[in-house]
């Protein structure tokens, strides 16, 4: 048995899954960037993140819809999107380990790539989708609920669902008579897959960081980082 198999056989006991099929649980962890190393992997993870995204956003959706008959449309789509965007997954992914099971490219795992925001939120999408896959969506239901929804409580009782630029742009205005400022940092990556990193200022002072894989995504986890350090949520 390899490494690897044998990671991933510990991932499925962890999480109380067998799969039927272990090349599609194994396709789940292949980045990208481990096929342009070795020719003779055929797949990686890209296609399975695109069905999990959906199985979860439906997942989600379903649950929000039944369990929230009161509340109106707009208010449950900011609860969704707070629970399926790419931080909450990339919390959910250093929660079960998923970035010790990654097949990186040498130089995307001496980068950080098993700790990245975006790479892990992909991983559990791409999990997500493997799990329906091969399991069915009663079983990826189960899944999302467990490590997904159960975190909703949360969301709602931190106010993490508000849009983060907007909610500190009118405490800003508020509380310092200012107007935040965001500047691009960093970016790196291919153009396909660039990754942005911005800071968020208060006048000169940079006063919260975030990365993501577009500059609108960059902001929104930078103004959430400021709400925290500011202790604002």
């Amino acid at each position: 048995m390899t490494k690897a198999n044998k990671d991933l056989s510990e991932l499925e006991k962890a999480t109380g899954l067998d799969f039927d099929d272990k090349d599609i649980l194994r396709r789940a962890f292949v980045h990208k960037s481990y096929v342009n190393e070795h020719p003779d992997e055929k797949h990686f993870n890209e296609r399975l993140e695109f069905l999990g995204d959906a199985v979860l956003e439906l997942v989600v959706t379903d649950f929000l819809y039944k369990n929230y008959p009161d509340q109106p449309e707009g208010e449950l789509t900011n609860w969704r999107s707070a629970l399926v965007k790419g931080k909450n997954l990339s919390q959910v992914a250093l929660h079960l380990n998923l970035g010790d099971h990654l097949f990186l490219s040498r130089g995307e795992d001496l980068s950080g790539g098993r700790t990245k925001d975006y790479i892990l939120a992909n991983t559990v999408e791409a999990f997500i989708g493997a799990i329906y896959l091969d399991k069915g969506y009663e079983t990826a239901n189960a899944f999302i609920t467990k490590h997904i929804i159960v975190l909703l409580e949360e969301i709602i009782e931190q106010g993490l669902y508000n849009d983060a630029k907007s909610h500190i742009q009118e405490l800003a205005q508020e509380r310092l008579n200012l107007t935040p400022k965001y500047k691009l940092m960093d970016e790196s990556g291919p153009d396909h897959d660039k990754i942005f990193i911005l800071g968020i200022f208060f006048s000169k002072r940079m006063a919260g960081k975030g990365e993501g894989p577009s500059k609108q995504e960059a902001e929104q986890a930078a103004a959430h980082d400021a709400l925290k350090k500011e202790g604002w949520i």
